[in-house]
């Protein structure tokens, strides 16, 4: 096996004295994890951080073994995180469910081009967003995507205030109004692409997508939920 590909690194551990076990979330072939011989040194730290955007050489002699990475910097996207606790927390989140959620070599070409928005908008004003409808995009390549055209009750399209956390489905004003405080809000600026929407809107909708991923994902798969995802929707709008 051999091919070339482009993507962000989500995970770097060192392996051995000089040496890196290197995961890749890449445009072509997803998930991608392998070795990159010396990649340790100092002159090679900048390069492997979490956010950096690189191409990949990437080969093995028998296609259960695993890959072999050579490895060159693309931008150096990891540096715009550094400037907010909350932008680095969520590119902490970013990398931790890629890590979990995303099998090796499968291709998620349109998981990738959010996370390629995400990346790219750290440095912008609507960064939260892109992060939020990165999160929004991972149920639905998870199989686990929500049903927000009509209201579960009544068939309606019109007036779709709220989800169901039980069915995943939407739900009118009318049929939800009784039932509010154990609803989610419906998330109007992610099915209108909206890109800079209130606050307390990502924050909902980052509670929303938690509870989903926990009780359709890694629930089911015996899996812990990532400690520094935890609350964040909660946590950012606590901010003054």
């Amino acid at each position: 096996m051999r091919f070339v590909d482009e993507g962000y690194i989500i995970n770097c551990r060192r392996h051995g004295e000089s040496s890196l076990i290197l995961t890749v979330f890449s445009q072509t072939h997803g998930k991608v994890c392998g070795y990159v011989k010396s990649g340790a040194g100092k002159k090679s730290s900048a390069t492997f951080q979490a956010g950096n955007l690189v191409k990949i050489d990437a080969w093995s002699r028998l296609d259960e073994n695993m890959l072999s990475l050579r490895v060159e910097l693309i931008a150096p996207q990891a540096v715009d995180f550094l400037a907010s606790g909350d932008k680095l927390r969520c590119l902490s989140c970013f990398c931790a469910l890629c890590n979990i959620c995303l099998p090796e070599l499968q291709p998620a070409d349109e998981l990738y081009a959010l996370a390629a928005a995400f990346i790219s908008a750290a440095a912008d004003e609507n960064w939260l967003a892109a992060y939020c409808f990165w999160e929004y995009g991972l149920l639905d390549f998870l199989g686990v995507g929500l049903d927000l055209n009509k209201c579960v009750a009544t068939g309606s399209r019109n007036n779709l205030a709220f989800v169901s956390p039980k069915s995943g489905c939407a739900v009118s004003y009318s049929a939800g109004l009784p039932y509010a405080e154990r609803l989610f809000t419906y998330p109007r600026f992610i099915i209108e692409q909206n890109r800079f929407p209130a606050v307390a809107e990502m924050a909902e909708l980052l509670r929303m997508t938690e509870f989903f991923l926990n009780k359709n994902f890694f629930a089911i798969h015996n899996l812990k939920f990532p400690i520094c995802r935890v609350s964040l929707g909660a946590d950012l709008i606590a901010k003054p």
